[in-house]
């Protein structure tokens, strides 16, 4: 069964991708990853703040004391003038290269045009296939317009593919008066893919303490409609690649992505509640489920359902909603 497919310009053995997650800190889980059948790997994320922390931290500590010697200033040049930032992280992705044969895409997660722009460059050279900026960004000034806050996703874009040449994903919430609109822009800004969606984790409130708390909530199965239908949606009219992140937990999941039109397939909950080596099961499940129903490659199923090909394309609209809720049966008293 040929399960092959291209993201990103990269040349995939199947489309299944373990996503960003704590899996990938750990370099042994690298290889084990490969082992269970990972066509790429995207890293752990870099943060924004960590860049800032750290660049903050080494200033303090070159700086402390000198006040009481004003001449001792003079040794070193202008904070500015060090290239300095989460030096391990650069190291992660090196030795991720040498343990595994497949693609390594690194993460950043951000929200302004900041230090780690200039860091998709040691990302880079630290050997890195591809980047994925994970822009995640929680409007709250009322004075803020939406052009102003897509400006600053297409400037990010913009400003990281001026420095690199491996391919830029860019993954991204939904939360958007029009998706469709800031995907063709962000085609047209030079992006190489789109990852849909990124899965806002949102505070809870602790009553005892009076406290908010960050909650992490691993998806389910339910989670794979919304990706799914702006996937279907956006095939064929942006020239980026699509993957689909959020509620693949089973091979027919993986297959319904890969119908709406995905490029890859992008797993994260279900490696961490079912283990690694799931991965192998999953691969299992799409491969019976083509060869029931005669299908020799992915390329022959590849956006077969999406909005252009999809013999109802009004289906992924709003005439869906309405289909909906006249289908469900009428509650009884």
């Amino acid at each position: 069964m040929d399960l092959s497919t291209t993201y990103l310009g990269l040349k995939l053995r199947t489309p299944l991708v373990p996503s960003a997650s704590p899996l990938s800190e750990d370099l042994d889980n690298l290889k084990r990853l490969e082992d269970a059948g990972a066509a790429a790997i995207v890293l752990h994320s870099l943060f924004e703040e960590q860049i800032r922390y750290e660049r903050y931290e080494f200033h303090h500590y070159l700086t402390f004391g000198t006040e009481s010697y004003p001449e001792a200033l003079t040794f070193f040049p202008e904070p500015a003038d060090f290239h300095v930032g989460p030096e391990t992280y650069l190291r992660h992705v090196s030795k991720a290269k040498e343990m595994v044969k497949i693609p390594i895409l690194a993460s950043l997660n951000g929200s302004t045009l900041g230090g780690w722009i200039d860091f998709a460059k040691l990302i880079q050279q630290a050997g890195a296939d591809g980047l994925e900026l994970n822009i995640y960004s929680i409007p709250t000034d009322p004075d803020l317009t939406a052009a102003d806050v897509e400006k600053t996703y297409l400037d990010i874009v913009a400003a990281v593919k001026s420095v690199v040449s491996i391919p830029v994903a860019v993954k991204l919430s939904p939360f958007f008066t029009n998706f469709a609109n800031l995907a063709k822009r962000l085609d047209e800004a030079g992006a190489d893919g789109l990852v849909l969606f990124n899965r806002f984790y949102q505070p809870d409130i602790e009553l005892e303490t009076l406290d908010v708390t960050p909650n992490v909530l691993l998806s389910t199965p339910m989670a794979m409609r919304l990706p799914l239908r702006w996937i279907a949606i956006l095939h064929g009219r942006i020239s980026l690649s699509l993957a689909a992140t959020s509620g693949i937990h089973r091979g027919a999941d993986a297959l319904k992505m890969l119908m709406a039109g995905a490029d890859a397939t992008m797993l994260c909950s279900v490696l961490l509640r079912r283990g690694i080596d799931h991965l192998k099961v999953i691969e299992k499940e799409m491969c019976e489920w083509m060869e029931e129903h005669e299908y020799e490659s992915v390329g022959q199923l590849q956006a077969s359902l999406s909005q252009e090909n999809c013999p109802d394309p009004s289906a992924f609209e709003r005439a869906q909603y309405m289909k909906a809720l006249s289908s469900y049966p009428s509650a009884r008293i």
